[in-house]
C-alpha cells in the first residue's frame, strides 16, 4: 500500500505546473501549499482568484484536480476549465472538476464541497448566495447548478421578490447530464436525478429516482453504485 501510495504521490508531482504551483500557494497558508494538494490543469482558466479556500480535510499530493479528465464527446484539450472566485469554497475532501467545468463564486458566496466529489466534464456552478455538496456526489455533463437569478425582479412597492437562496445536496447524490438545478432546490440523501431534469424545489423523498420537467418521482427505495 505505501508503494502505491508512493507511485501516485510521484504522478501526481510530475504533473505540477506553473498554474498549480501558483493556485496553491495563493489559496492556502505555507505549510499545506508545500504539499500541493491542487492540480490543475494548464487548460485552466483563473479568471478571478480574489476569494477564499479552505481545506476542512488532510492534506496530501494531488487531492483535489481541475481540469482534468476523459469524456469521449469532448475535446479535452481545447476544453477550457474557469475559475472565478471571489467569495469562500471549501473542500472536505477529494475532489475531481473535469475538464471545461466552469467555478463561479461572487463575494458573498460560499460554495462547499463534500468528500469524494466529481464533475465527469463541462458542467458550471454559480454561487452568489450558498450550494453545498454533502459526501459521495457525481454530476454528469452539461449541468447547470446556480442559486442565483443575477437580475432582480421587484414587486410594486419595490420589494426584491428573487433573492438569491442556498442549494443543498445531501450524501450519495447523482446527477445526470444537462439537469438545471435553482436556487432553493434541496436534494435528500441517496438520490438520483434522470438527464434533462429541472429542479427548483425541495425534494422530500430520500433513496428515490427523480427524472423530467416537470420533475417527477419514479422510484422509491433506490441505491446506486458510483
Amino acid at each position: 500500500m505505501k508503494h502505491v501510495n508512493f507511485l501516485k504521490s510521484l504522478r501526481a508531482l510530475l504533473r505540477l505546473n506553473f498554474k498549480s504551483i501558483y493556485f496553491n500557494f495563493k489559496y492556502l497558508e505555507f505549510k499545506q501549499a508545500i504539499k500541493f494538494p491542487f492540480l490543475l490543469s494548464n487548460q485552466v482558466y483563473l479568471r478571478e482568484t480574489r476569494g477564499k479556500i479552505k481545506l476542512e480535510c488532510d492534506v496530501s499530493i494531488g487531492i483535489i484536480r481541475i481540469g482534468f479528465g476523459k469524456i469521449g464527446i469532448f475535446d479535452d484539450k481545447r476544453s477550457r476549465a474557469i475559475w472565478e472566485v471571489s467569495g469562500l469554497v471549501i473542500f472536505k475532501g477529494n475532489a475531481d472538476i473535469g475538464h471545461g467545468s466552469k467555478i463561479s463564486v461572487g463575494e458573498t458566496g460560499i460554495l462547499v464541497f463534500g468528500n469524494n466529489f466529481k464533475i465527469t466534464a463541462e458542467t458550471s456552478i454559480v454561487s452568489f448566495k450558498e450550494v453545498v455538496f454533502g459526501d459521495n456526489c457525481l454530476l454528469s455533463w452539461n449541468i447547470l447548478v446556480m442559486d442565483t437569478d443575477f437580475h432582480s425582479i421587484k414587486d410594486t412597492s419595490g420589494k426584491v421578490i428573487n433573492e438569491p437562496t442556498p442549494i443543498l445536496f445531501g450524501n450519495n447524490i447523482w446527477i445526470g447530464c444537462q439537469c438545471l438545478i435553482l436556487k432553493g432546490s434541496i436534494i435528500p440523501n441517496n438520490c438520483v436525478i434522470g438527464a434533462n431534469s429541472l429542479i427548483n424545489k425541495e425534494l422530500k423523498t430520500k433513496n428515490a429516482l427523480y427524472v423530467g420537467n416537470p420533475l417527477q418521482l419514479v422510484k422509491r427505495d433506490i441505491t446506486w453504485e458510483p
